[in-house]
């Protein structure tokens, strides 16, 4: 409870969480507000906002531009929110395991996360979507793959740093199991900078699968803000609308969650805020 007064006393944080609700009541509200098939043709196409009953216009194809950006709020928290989490598994795991037991274990796990951070994470993420198919369970592989090593090298110095402490130290005296120090006594004193880490995350993913919709490797059965985007960068003069409320959607999300981000690293991690 002291955490969370904390952070609602924070203005960056509440800001940011601010924004972020709205757009999540607008993700969950999309099936009432918007019933009909975002990819259906409502209108004429080329309509301006405000005309013909279509509060943000229609496409090229006569499609609601705001029963598209609707729709498209709740591909990108899921993809966000499901591919930080499939990093988080790989990172957490990865780390807790080479910052704990150390010597060449730790060797070979940095060693393969070095490997992983040599390769620019974009490019990769295009090559394991074109190469495995642009399906949403395959955009969330490619981006957690591409996620994973900043949050396993974060999980390795914290465990480095906490492996030595005293009451680490008396539990492995005590006999228990090294599975049930790391998840009972260390894991839960490094979560902080991880949950700080992973919500910045998800604003990450998203922009990587936004990029991915908008070189038309989404998924094709899925509205998307970047295949929206995308399909409306050759007639930008012609119906700005198309382009600019999805990419406005784009930002106030990734503006959202990193404010978010700043609010509970400041709540969390309170010295390190001030030194800054």
């Amino acid at each position: 409870m002291t955490t969370l007064r904390a952070f609602l006393r924070n203005p960056t944080g509440m800001v940011g969480l601010v924004i972020l609700l709205a757009i999540v009541i607008l993700a969950a509200s999309a099936p009432f507000a918007f019933p009909d098939d975002p990819w259906d043709m409502v209108g004429a196409p080329f309509q301006p906002p405000l005309s013909e009953g279509l509060l943000l216009g229609s496409d090229m194809l006569g499609r609601d531009v705001a029963a598209g950006i609707a729709h498209g709020a709740r591909i990108s928290l899921l993809i966000g929110v499901t591919s930080t989490l499939a990093a988080l598994l790989i990172g957490v795991t990865v780390g807790a395991i080479a910052g704990y037991w150390g010597g060449k274990v730790d060797e070979v796990m940095m060693r393969i996360t070095e490997l992983f951070q040599t390769i620019p994470g974009f490019i990769l993420a295009i090559l394991l979507v074109a190469t495995l198919g642009p399906k949403m369970s395959n955009v969330i592989l490619a981006i957690g793959v591409v996620s994973w090593p900043p949050l396993a090298r974060l999980t390795r110095a914290e465990f480095l740093r906490l492996r030595g402490r005293e009451f680490v130290q008396a539990a492995v005296c005590q006999g228990e199991r090294p599975l049930v120090v790391v998840l009972t006594h260390i894991l839960p004193n490094a979560i902080s900078p991880i949950i700080v880490t992973g919500s910045l995350a998800v604003a990450s993913a998203i922009l990587i699968e936004s990029a991915l919709s908008f070189m038309g490797l989404g998924d094709p059965n899925l509205m998307s803000w970047g295949f929206m985007i995308g399909s409306a960068r050759t007639v930008i003069r012609q119906a700005w609308w198309m382009s600019v409320f999805p990419g406005v959607a784009i930002l106030l999300t990734v503006l959202a969650i990193n404010l978010v981000g700043e609010g509970l690293n400041d709540t969390l991690n309170p010295r390190i805020s001030r030194k800054r």
